[in-house]
């Protein structure tokens, strides 16, 4: 489904990838991370352009589930050009409508950086909505964290994203993390044991220009 404004480009809200159907609700991120795939063109799976000239509004993406089957994909998953906990209200009534119409898993990919853009904890608001959250690690310690990721709040996001995995844990059924083969094998190997030492699965992705 695509937004449409006067004088607007179309913008994709949602889109399919596989046999899951994935949700574009922002564009907004705080972090410019090195890999991302936002800098390698407009487009990912069926969508034809998932960058927003205007932010759609909540009524928007609700009614971008009109005369949606559900039941036609596997798993629904927020993913798309931006950070999508920075869209945390509009996320969460998704969640509630999806959640009142299908039993679909519903998984949250997210930088983990949820915290500090609220400025509040936001593991808890997840729970009984969100089945899998899949956050972005990147890297296996601070310093390297912020080369790769480039976060505007700076220090301390690393230390950030790991308390909000934790957290995630205590709400959410499923938590992973996630990292790109864009690092070295040897900083891959410090995530897995890290990730191993807070009792997270990882999985290593690999790098891709487009799709």
């Amino acid at each position: 489904m695509t937004v449409v404004k006067e004088g607007f480009l179309m913008t994709d809200i949602l889109y399919t990838l596989g046999d899951s159907l994935y949700i574009n609700l922002t564009n907004r991120c705080p972090c410019r991370c090195s890999f991302c795939i936002r800098k390698n063109g407009s487009h990912v799976g069926s969508a034809e352009n998932l960058w927003f000239e205007l932010e759609p509004h909540l009524d928007e993406v609700l009614a971008a589930f009109d005369g949606v089957e559900l039941k036609n994909y596997k798993e629904l998953v927020f993913c798309g050009y931006g950070e999508p906990i920075c869209a945390l209200e509009k996320l969460l009534e998704v969640c509630h409508l999806v959640r009142s119409r299908s039993d679909i898993p519903i998984r949250l990919n997210t930088n983990g950086l949820g915290d500090l853009i609220h400025k509040r904890k936001t593991a808890h608001l997840l729970e009984g909505l969100v089945d899998t959250v899949s956050i972005s690690l990147n890297a296996p310690d601070e310093e390297r964290y912020l080369e790769v990721t480039s976060p505007i709040f700076g220090p301390g996001s690393f230390q950030s994203m790991l308390e909000f995995a934790l957290d995630c844990k205590r709400f959410v059924p499923n938590v992973l993390f996630t990292v790109v083969d864009v690092i070295s094998p040897q900083e891959i190997e410090r995530c897995r044991a890290l990730a191993q030492e807070m009792d997270i699965p990882l999985r290593v992705r690999e790098y891709i220009k487009e799709y």
